[in-house]
């Protein structure tokens, strides 16, 4: 009893392992058959896979099974053959390859011949193609970018676009339609007027149910003149407090940006001005800034300016002093005490005025009255000298 081993067909790059095995004439009454199916296989590239074939000889009457032993001969290299007991035959692919790819067949040399067949499914994970795959781009505000991502491997990968930051693609169809989508599926995303808001990271991920799945990141510039907005363009501060001016800035590429008086003197940063510059998104800078200790010198407009390659913007920021609460109250309190003092005099002058005549002896008792609130000396001047008239009238 021996072995053969036939070799693949070059033409279709399948490997056909043929385990073919003659039993000697002179046995009679048993007839070999396979105790268990050969299963197809799947495995990804650089691992192993083993095919594994179960022959016994089966007692024509009794049905009995009866162990075989057989010498199995093989010339690849990273093929063997074990035979692991009694009726078991493993074939061992190491390290397999894309080429290892096809059928292969456990055979049993009867009359006729029995043979049992598996197929060998060599799948490879995903994998970038770096030399025609995009990489970061720039273009200018309004106009088109297209990104291309290329990847291999078997089965052929899936490739889906997603924004890093998880905000929406603006697809537009050939009918103009815009969408916003989560995901874009091909190998190629076309942006069309291109807006600011489109600029960040995108993922390139290419899978095909082979793990691990791989994915490129590409940077899209969107390239602008400098934007400001000023929040308040007048701002009032009591003198010796720390007083914050702001100016929101949009630019790319990255701007220059800093602080000037309205005579065009720069500002920089010291134990009097503090500047600080707070990142909200790729484009989008708040710049701060802090004048500790208000002074009346302080006083007058500041300027926010952002320059970059393509053009510059400023803002303008009025500072003047406000005067603190507690001053205003106090002031107001003195002014109404004024107020009612003038009103009171204003009164015990109207009390007396004129001449006095018999006629208005009856009057003059209350108006003086209504003045009591002065000295006693006052008083006794005044009945003294209606005293007098009296008696000069007698």
């Amino acid at each position: 009893m021996h072995i053969v081993e036939t070799l693949p067909t070059t033409a279709t790059l399948l490997v056909h392992m043929l385990l073919m095995f003659q039993f000697e004439a002179g046995v009679s009454g048993f007839e070999p058959d396979f105790l268990y199916p050969l299963e197809n296989i799947t495995v990804p590239q650089g691992r192993d896979a083993t095919f594994t074939c179960v022959v016994a000889w089966i007692k024509a009457d009794t049905k009995a099974i009866l162990a075989i032993h057989e010498h199995v001969i093989t010339n690849n290299a990273r093929l063997s053959v074990t035979h692991n007991d009694f009726n078991t035959w493993t074939l061992n692919i190491r390290n397999v390859k894309r080429e290892d790819r096809g059928q292969y067949m456990c055979q049993v040399n009867t009359d006729p011949m029995k043979m049992q067949t598996a197929f060998l499914e060599v799948v490879i994970p995903p994998d970038i193609i770096y030399e025609e795959t995009s990489g970061d781009m720039m273009v200018p505000e309004g106009g088109s970018a297209k990104l291309v991502c290329k990847a291999r491997g078997y089965p052929k990968p899936h490739i889906v676009w997603r924004r890093e930051d998880g905000g929406a693609i603006v697809a537009k169809s050939s009918t103009g339609r815009t969408e916003r989508l989560t995901s874009v599926e091909g190998e190629m995303l076309t942006l069309t007027k291109v807006t600011r808001s489109e600029m960040g990271a995108y993922l390139c991920i290419a899978a095909n149910g082979v793990p691990p799945s791989v994915s490129k990141r590409m940077m899209l510039h969107v390239h602008f003149h400098p934007l400001i907005q000023v929040p308040n363009q007048l701002v009032g501060a009591p003198v010796n407090t720390d007083v914050t001016l702001q100016c929101h800035v949009e630019a790319s590429p990255k701007a220059i940006n800093y602080w000037t008086r309205e005579s065009g003197e720069m500002i920089i940063s010291n134990d009097k001005y503090h500047m600080t510059e707070i990142n909200n998104s790729y484009y989008s800078v708040q710049m701060k800034l802090v004048i500790r200790r208000f002074h009346k010198s302080d006083l007058g407009g500041y300027k926010c300016i952002s320059k970059n390659s393509i053009g510059d913007a400023e803002g303008n920021i009025r500072l003047y002093e406000m005067e603190i609460q507690e001053r205003v109250d106090a002031e107001d309190e003195n002014m109404e005490e004024d107020v009612e003092t003038e009103n009171t005099e204003k009164r015990l002058y109207n009390g007396y005025q004129g001449p006095l005549t018999e006629t208005e002896e009856s009057s003059l008792q209350p108006n003086i009255s209504s003045g009591s609130s002065g000295s006693t000396s006052d008083t006794v001047l005044r009945s003294a000298s209606f005293l007098l008239v009296l008696f000069l009238l007698i």
